[in-house]
């Protein structure tokens, strides 16, 4: 029996900031964005959007062709978080008007814990194949104003419906995993910014990689030539770029030139290059963006996927790519989305950036901001008020 991705879509603000606008404001030189980490915008979420209204987005585009009376489970994956005790995830549940015999829980381990939740929600739907699971992950990356993280910042979600049905891509039972305690990236409970050490976590990023993949080869036996592509969890699109030659020095591969290996993650990295770093959506908005921007039918093909999460997580995946996949793919509908964001001068996105909202329970309403179907509209009584938009 085949278990996978039936569904997928994926968010993002409708407003980002060119970094050459950035470079501009912060006295550097715009090569260093393009060039150095290859990002050329950033989302900016308005003080009205947030993880939920991301998400609920995103699972109301994966949801158009889904009977949503055969969901009953919703696992919501984020590291920014909203509530210390409610799940992010039963406010999206109400938003789309989920059936209420469902579970709904939130997930937590940096960017890989979209991963675990798709993991979980592949086990679960093998068990029952009648139902389906909808996975989502949301996140805004902040790393604070003028920081060196500052351009690697974005926002995205993606939604995922898991089920027998998988009409883009069936997931493998075989993965690779890495797990080690280390300092590379935190946010402690008083902070509302990251703490990274960057060099530092480059290099966990790429022993977890070599590790995973280790682990995956030994339990599948599966080779680095069998995969037509790869994807990878991408803080940034160089590092993309990175780990995948990182991978063909680690297991050998002469007879492809670095161009000939680059070729194999091209079209992952076009959305996160002009929307930034989503965290946990990063490496499911990569594998929309391979999808739906590679010239060739890509059914029947394998595919490798690599997640990775700060602390640290990591996870070495594959599956087939199914035949067809095209018809189910949402690409017109996140053209759309991408090509009417509007462009913030550098003293807009600080403003977003820096809007203050209360945290001491007083009641605030909201400016109303160009938003998808969904907004955060108040704060009343210590709870967070959402809306349909009209």
């Amino acid at each position: 029996m085949n278990v996978g991705i039936e569904s997928i879509s994926f968010y993002s603000s409708h407003y980002y900031i060119d970094l050459k606008t950035l470079a501009e404001r912060r006295n550097l030189p715009p090569e260093k964005f393009y060039q150095g980490i290859g990002q050329e915008k950033m989302a900016v979420p308005p003080p009205d959007e947030d993880i939920v209204t991301m998400a609920a987005n995103a699972g109301f585009n994966a949801l158009k062709n889904i009977d949503k009376g055969k969901i009953d489970t919703v696992l919501f994956a984020t590291e920014s978080g909203i509530d210390q005790s409610k799940a992010a995830g039963i406010y999206v549940h109400s938003l789309l008007e989920l059936p209420q015999n469902c579970r709904v829980v939130e997930l937590k381990q940096a960017c890989y814990s979209g991963t675990g939740g798709l993991q979980m929600a592949f086990a679960y739907v093998h068990t029952y194949p009648q139902r389906k699971v909808l996975v989502f992950t949301a996140d805004v990356a902040r790393y604070g104003l003028c920081s060196a993280g500052e351009p690697t910042q974005g926002a995205g979600a993606a939604a995922m419906v898991i089920s027998a049905e998988p009409k883009i891509l069936a997931l493998d039972a075989e993965s690779g995993f890495y797990t080690q305690d280390v300092m590379d990236f935190w946010r402690p409970n008083y902070r509302d910014e990251a703490l990274v050490d960057g060099k530092y976590s480059v290099r966990v990023y790429l022993k977890a990689l070599a590790e995973s993949w280790t682990d995956y080869r030994q339990k599948s036996g599966k080779a680095f030539a069998e995969f037509e592509k790869f994807a990878y969890h991408l803080p940034f699109t160089r590092m993309g770029e990175k780990a995948h030659l990182h991978l063909a020095k680690t297991v050998g591969v002469q007879n492809l030139t670095d161009d000939q290996l680059l070729a194999q993650i091209r079209e992952t990295l076009i959305y996160n290059r002009i929307t930034g770093n989503s965290y946990a959506a990063s490496l499911y908005i990569g594998l929309i963006s391979l999808l739906e921007n590679c010239p060739r039918d890509l059914g029947g093909k394998n595919l490798g996927l690599f997640s990775y999460g700060s602390g640290c997580v990591g996870e070495f995946f594959s599956g087939v790519i199914q035949k067809g996949y095209r018809e189910f793919l949402l690409k017109e509908e996140h053209k759309t989305m991408l090509e009417s964001r509007t462009e913030l001068t550098c003293d807009e996105y600080e403003y977003f950036y820096t809007f203050p909202l209360p945290s001491d329970g007083s009641d605030f309403e909201l400016p109303r901001n160009k938003t998808g179907r969904f907004r955060l509209a108040a704060l009343k009584d210590h709870k967070r008020i959402y809306e349909r938009v009209p």
